[in-house]
């Protein structure tokens, strides 16, 4: 197991963040979604915890296939895909990735936000924690961003906000800005195979501090399109770019409920901190083997694998975390 502290500033204020981030996590899971990959929105329904009151509850599914390293797709099924379950209590938010082709993964996220700098160093006081656990700063305006992912018009030195006359970020900015928020984030990151247990767990928090960082950079130059939303036009803006999504992703029909009326507790636990999420291991309907297959006599049974060797593939930054969480842009 490795945790991690997260501290993200934005110029911006917690409540005004509470639209910004249902907008940017809607925006930039469709803008990276494509025909078979990308994020697929399962549930999304108000929530009731006896603990942290009203919330809204959000389950989704991560195609990541084309994602992966090619050493990676040569031992996953080719239809891939991580599953994500979120129960925001703004300013309050859990998030858990599980995935049930590999039973020993998972990443727990804890998201606090505050009107701060990140000076806040006992917000997660009330957990045990390691006294080691490392606090990692992350800067949206001078951090190095990956070069496939970066765009003139989302960065912070050379965005000034037309709405909110807040911009252009200069070097030092967290400490004169005003306002100024902070994303806590505590991400415990758990791959409990003997041998592959540090490499994975240290390379997973390179990727999620890449994910956090690309998507607070774009709540921010996204916040001339959201500022002006109220909790109701960004919930049917979510609405709808979801639906959009789910047909782009093109793998299921978009089976989206937002409605008004809170889920009772019962019919859907989420324990008061860590949630744990229940594992299905039945395979999909899709996935399901039709019972009577023509096939011929003299054929073998084999196994074709992808070549581990290829190197024709790159790592691509996926769409993980609703920043819900937060692994969308919690």
């Amino acid at each position: 197991m490795l945790m991690k502290e997260y501290r993200i500033c934005m110029p911006l204020t917690v409540e005004e963040y509470r639209i910004g981030q249902l907008y940017m996590i809607s925006k930039h899971s469709n803008e990276q979604s494509e025909r078979g990959e990308g994020v697929e929105v399962v549930q999304n329904e108000p929530y009731d915890d006896p603990e942290h009151g009203s919330g809204q509850f959000t389950e989704k599914r991560i195609y990541l296939n084309n994602k992966l390293p090619s050493w990676a797709r040569a031992v996953v099924p080719k239809i891939f895909y991580v599953t994500e379950k979120a129960w925001n209590y703004y300013p309050y938010t859990i998030t858990e990735y599980t995935c049930s082709f590999l039973p020993k993964f998972s990443i727990h996220i804890e998201t606090k936000y505050e009107d701060n700098k990140g000076s806040n160093n006992n917000i997660f006081g009330s957990e045990p924690r390691d006294e080691e656990t490392e606090v990692c700063f992350v800067d949206i305006a001078y951090d190095e961003i990956p070069e496939r992912h970066y765009k003139e018009s989302e960065d912070p030195r050379y965005f000034k906000s037309k709405k909110t006359n807040r911009g252009i970020l200069q070097e030092g900015w967290i400490d004169t800005q005003d306002p100024i928020m902070c994303s806590y984030k505590l991400v415990t990151v758990k791959f409990e195979v003997w041998g592959l247990q540090t490499r994975v767990e240290q390379f997973v928090h390179k990727v999620i501090r890449d994910v956090l960082l690309l998507g607070h950079r774009q709540a921010f130059a996204w916040v001339d399109e959201w500022i002006d939303m109220t909790m109701e036009e960004v919930r049917e803006y979510e609405r709808a770019t979801q639906e959009a999504t789910n047909l782009k992703i093109g793998t299921f029909p978009p089976t989206i409920s937002i409605s008004e009326t809170p889920l009772p507790s019962s019919t859907r636990s989420g324990p008061n901190s860590a949630p744990s999420t229940p594992l299905s291991t039945e395979a999909p309907e899709f996935l399901s083997v039709p019972k009577e297959r023509p096939r011929k006599k003299s054929a073998p049974e084999t196994l074709t694998l992808p070549d581990p060797g290829r190197r024709d593939s790159l790592f691509k930054l996926p769409s993980f975390f609703s920043w819900n969480s937060s692994p969308q842009p919690e």
